[in-house]
């Protein structure tokens, strides 16, 4: 395995907020530092759906000697809006790597779950497993026609390696791309780990993770037990959870031994901070249980590490002594 990274989350939009709030880029310095310098990881992905903080968070990752997979991760656009979204960050990455920085560029992430205009009728209706069924063929068709119009574009643009963080159901045409690379690198007690088909390329598993609630790991790859307001904010948690930071970081462990067993490319755990789902005073909202960040937030903003993160310092520091 050449790659062990960090997801590092600048900010996914959702009801005029985003998930990284406030976005202090001192505090992304620091925290991009402790990528590097604690958990010994060689690279981190940048994600998230506002430019300006994914050109900046890059460049701080390439400062702290971090390999930057540079990834759009967009909510509410349509096709046309994704596009030049894509291709304005392929140009900001190109900068970055003609630096002389080590860069990745992912032409976004999970794009038929985000984006009007890939899933008939606008976007999946999770609710209706029927319809968003009956849809997939559609979707997959729609997700190969635009990625061999914009991959070129890309190409174009930046002269690095390019990839995209995909999902399963997308079926996505790897051929035009440099990397493999998808977002579903989870496992529960109804499936077992597997690396898909890569035709010879090298495979990344852009996101796993799980929750700090006792019993995520057999849920892993489940919806958060959180309810969200209009404006992005939680505002409830599922009742009767108890916390089990062990069993996060045990997961975790776990699922980076199978990985690297499995011969990838690169790991990136997710996350490094839930900073849109903080712990509380009040026990019945202590959002960090539904939190995959191995840093719990704390209210002011400031973090302490979990179980997670020691075990994954010590898993990095172990990897980098060899």
């Amino acid at each position: 395995m050449r790659v062990f990274g960090m997801n590092y989350d600048t900010g996914f939009t959702s009801g005029g907020s985003t998930t990284h709030e406030p976005f202090d880029p001192e505090v992304v310095r620091r925290d991009l530092r402790v990528i590097r310098e604690e958990l010994h990881c060689d690279a981190v992905r940048i994600s998230g759906g506002v430019q300006d903080r994914l050109e900046l968070a890059a460049g701080l990752a390439a400062e702290a000697g971090l390999e930057v997979w540079y990834c759009p991760f967009t909510n509410g656009l349509d096709r046309a809006g994704l596009r030049a979204f894509l291709l304005d960050g392929a140009e900001r990455a190109e900068k970055l790597r003609a630096s002389g920085a080590a860069v990745v560029y992912l032409t976004g992430s999970e794009i038929s779950l985000f984006t009007d205009g890939f899933v008939p009728g606008g976007r999946p209706d999770f609710t209706d497993l029927a319809a968003l069924r009956a849809a997939i063929p559609a979707a997959q068709a729609a997700v190969r026609a635009f990625f061999a119009e914009l991959v070129p574009e890309v190409r174009a643009r930046f002269g690095g390696p390019v990839g995209y963080a995909s999902v399963p159901l997308e079926a996505v045409d790897w051929a035009p791309f440099d990397i493999v690379a998808s977002d579903a690198g989870y496992r529960d007690a109804a499936n077992d780990l597997r690396v898909p088909e890569t035709h010879g390329k090298p495979y990344a598993a852009t996101e796993f993770g799980c929750c700090t609630f006792r019993g995520a790991g057999a849920v892993a790859s489940a919806v958060e037990p959180v309810t969200y307001g209009p404006d992005g904010r939680a505002v409830a948690l599922t009742s009767g959870l108890d916390r089990d930071e062990e069993g996060q970081a045990r997961y975790l462990l776990d699922m980076l031994r199978d990985l690297e067993a499995a011969g990838v490319e690169a790991v990136f755990v997710y996350t490094f901070a839930n900073r849109h789902l903080p712990t509380t005073g009040d026990p019945a909202l202590d959002f960090d249980l539904a939190a995959r960040g191995i840093v719990r937030v704390l209210p002011d903003g400031s973090w302490t590490p979990k179980a997670a993160f020691h075990a994954l310092a010590g898993y990095g520091a172990e990897r980098a002594a060899k």
